[in-house]
């Protein structure tokens, strides 16, 4: 039986985590944005009216961390508190609504498995709609998205194989597509921020195949002098050059130095050298022309099985009969894990859409933000919040630090914990917390970032044991000079955290 594609170069060091290889590339070379858009800076309210006896008094590691960085105080918002406590330890900031970036997925994620359930999952119906004879499907496939967020090339190669196992050999009547299910996005995906190659603008669709993305890998070939160049998934019609001479310069801006045509949908060319410093390495591309993504995509999955298509890859509509077949998604705790994690911002859409076809029976932006300002309000959290797609990446998006520690509580308060704690990053050791350098290993944090935008947001193992809750969010022109303040303040909870209040006498 043959196998379904994968990238043996990423599969290798990416096995361990327990995900396929391209699903997980995906999920973390696809993810959100650091310092990509150019943003207007966003103006920060004075300090908040401090609840409890001095919260309001800004940690001086913070404030050195800040004037080294050239920040003034008054672009940082922070909430610190306790889980077990009622007001903060730290309010700094913290009731003007900012942009959070993509911390906005914790609002998305939480509200999901609140809604929803870990262990909701997608269906994706099929229907052969035609007699089979001899092998020959005497009609079209057609394929009803419902929006998962997760159909990876190896799941849409499954798929596949399990018509070959209902007897097809060869589908005469072409592939049909359903994707009514959500509305058709507005705009390109180069609107947010002239881009339109970055796999984080790619549109949420309800039959998003592959994130609509290629990886390209470069493995170098010493005793050759080159790189060895893959691409996953394969797609009909395109011409990937096979290998690319080696340099030995420093491995700096080493795509630049490919000189390659990405925005060509028929060939993948480098006119320039790879360096050898660079090792193995991996580049995602948003496909050039997405119109045409997944009929090259499923033309190529289809044939690889040793399958004949003739007719179109067409949209179309499902018919209304009990499908011959469905396949469903990984759990949305698997799915949530994936968000945050590693910030994927068309899952992040394709799950925020989700809520509103499921609680409004309308796959739009309008219905997702109803819902999400409906449960935002039975949390508290819903004055001054602006809800735009879900991601976070957005504009228009806003909350404030306040109302996120809200959240966050009532996260660490409900049934749903585990699952949610266990899809953030940690920090200093996976996920987009990687590089954080305040406390590796003693937070669970979601991180954020936009032009005039740093933040993270999640749960801090303090030194004594206790659990704080943690939101800090810069809002500023050269806010990515902020890290090493995030960092700070992140020491300082763990490092200077006061003791537990005693408990109640009987």
């Amino acid at each position: 039986m043959p196998r379904p594609p994968l990238c043996a170069g990423v599969l290798r060091p990416l096995r361990r985590a327990g995900m396929s290889a391209l699903t997980l590339t995906l999920t973390a070379l696809l993810a959100g944005p650091a310092a990509h858009a150019a943003e207007p800076p966003t103006t920060t309210a004075a300090p908040a009216t401090a609840p409890d006896a001095n919260p309001g008094a800004l940690p001086e590691p913070v404030r050195q961390a800040l004037a080294r960085a050239q920040l003034p105080p008054g672009a940082l918002s922070v909430w610190v508190q306790a889980v077990d406590a009622e007001k903060p330890r730290l309010a700094w900031g913290a009731q003007q609504p900012l942009n959070p970036a993509s911390l906005f997925k914790l609002v998305t994620t939480l509200a999901a498995l609140e809604l929803l359930g870990p262990h909701y999952t997608w269906s994706t119906p099929v229907w052969l709609a035609g007699p089979v004879q001899a092998g020959v499907l005497d009609g079209p496939l057609v394929i009803k998205g419902t929006g998962d967020p997760r159909l990876t090339p190896e799941r849409l190669w499954l798929l596949l194989r399990r018509v070959q196992q209902l007897g097809v050999r060869e589908i005469r009547g072409g592939i049909v597509l359903d994707r009514s299910a959500f509305s058709r996005p507005e705009g390109a995906p180069a609107d947010f921020d002239g881009e339109p190659l970055k796999p984080y603008n790619v549109a949420a669709d309800a039959l998003l195949l592959a994130q609509r993305s290629l990886v390209y890998s470069f493995t170098p070939d010493v005793a050759r002098g080159v790189a060895r160049v893959g691409v996953e998934p394969p797609l009909a019609g395109l011409q990937v050059q096979a290998e690319v001479p080696l340099s030995n310069a420093p491995c700096d801006d080493w795509r630049a130095a490919l000189a390659a045509t990405p925005a060509d949908p028929e060939r993948m060319r480098f006119a320039g050298r790879y360096p050898l410093a660079c090792g193995e390495r991996f580049w995602p591309l948003a496909y050039a022309d997405p119109a045409s993504f997944d009929d090259r995509l499923l033309r190529a999955l289809w044939k690889g099985l040793g399958g004949a298509l003739r007719g179109t890859v067409r949209e179309g509509t499902a018919p209304s009969t009990a499908p011959s077949f469905a396949v469903s998604s990984p759990p949305l705790a698997e799915v949530v894990r994936e968000i945050n994690k590693y910030s994927n911002n068309p899952m992040a859409q394709q799950l925020f859409l989700t809520l509103g076809l499921t609680q409004r029976g309308s796959g739009s932006p309008e219905a997702a933000r109803a819902v999400l300002q409906q449960w935002l309000a039975q949390a508290g959290a819903a004055e001054g919040t602006v809800v735009d797609n879900g991601s976070g990446l957005s504009r228009q998006t806003r909350i404030s630090a306040e109302a996120l520690a809200r959240l966050l509580l009532r996260g660490w308060r409900g049934p749903q914990m585990p699952e949610w704690l266990a899809s953030l990053p940690v920090a200093g050791l996976d996920g987009t917390a990687l590089r954080s350098r305040g406390a590796p290993g003693r937070a669970h944090l979601k991180t954020g970032s936009l032009n005039d935008t740093a933040a993270v947001a999640g749960f801090v193992h303090g030194a004594n044991g206790r659990r704080w809750v943690m939101v800090a969010v810069v809002s500023h022109a050269q806010a990515a000079a902020a890290r090493p303040a995030l960092d700070a303040l992140l020491q300082w909870v763990v490092q200077t955290e006061p003791p537990a209040p005693a408990p109640a006498p009987p």
